[in-house]
């Protein structure tokens, strides 16, 4: 059975991670987070002083494109991929309110947005890939075979990240993730460049009320049907 690309988009907190790594596991797919790449640029930026009080030198950040190195390796014991940037863990790291606080701006530069692009492509060239983040149908594998448009009520979102931050020992509340994901989701779909929108031929999956069990069979579902019409 030939492999497929997988794009999955959608917005924040919507469970984009945790149904692409559920699919790549039962799939024997790659696994590939594109939204955790431009995290690391964030981190790497605020590690190197270039972002400061909330602001950036955006040549500073170009220039600094090619200092980092992305891996994604699965973790046999936690069964999920973790992130490292030049060759170091930063799954935690990148997941902080802090830099959910700038990743969004980092994201808006247009040479930041190219050399990611071209990154996620080169991770996508032998297929059997799921890729998630917020361009990936309409602009990074614009021929992928499956494309989702993952959304959810924006209360159920808030309380998912609240809980997932708690759970890491972030300690934080309703309101300030609220405003972080209002802000994140408006940046999002007005930026100029790729901005987040669903692909013509995408599934929309809500998943407010659904289940993980319930939301991967949906998506197997699709993808035998897909087989059973290539066949």
């Amino acid at each position: 059975m030939s492999k497929i690309t997988i794009a999955i988009d959608g917005y924040s907190s919507c469970g984009k991670s945790t149904l692409a790594k559920a699919l790549a596991s039962r799939l024997n797919y790659e696994y590939i987070d594109s939204g955790a790449m431009y995290r690391c640029v964030a981190l790497h930026c605020l590690n190197k002083g270039i972002i400061q009080n909330k602001k950036y030198d955006k040549l500073a950040v170009v220039e600094s494109l090619n200092e980092i190195h992305f891996q994604f390796q699965f973790n046999s014991h936690t069964k999920v991929s973790e992130t490292f940037m030049n060759g170091v863990n930063v799954e935690k790291e990148i997941r902080s309110l802090l830099i959910a606080e700038h990743v969004s701006k980092i994201s808006m530069i247009k040479e930041v947005r190219q050399h990611l692009v071209s990154a996620q492509r080169n991770f996508g060239l032998n297929k059997g890939v799921v890729m998630d983040g917020r361009d990936i149908g309409t602009h990074v594998f614009p021929d992928a075979e499956l494309k989702l448009f993952m959304t959810a009520d924006i209360d159920t979102r808030i309380q998912r990240r609240v809980d997932e931050l708690n759970s890491k020992g972030q300690h934080v509340n309703f309101e300030e993730v609220k405003t972080n994901l209002i802000q994140r989701d408006h940046d999002d779909t007005h930026r100029k460049e790729s901005p987040l929108i669903k692909a013509k031929d995408a599934v929309v999956l809500d998943n407010t009320d659904l289940s993980k069990e319930e939301q991967l069979e949906f998506v197997l579902k699709l993808i035998s049907d897909l087989y059973l019409t290539r066949d």
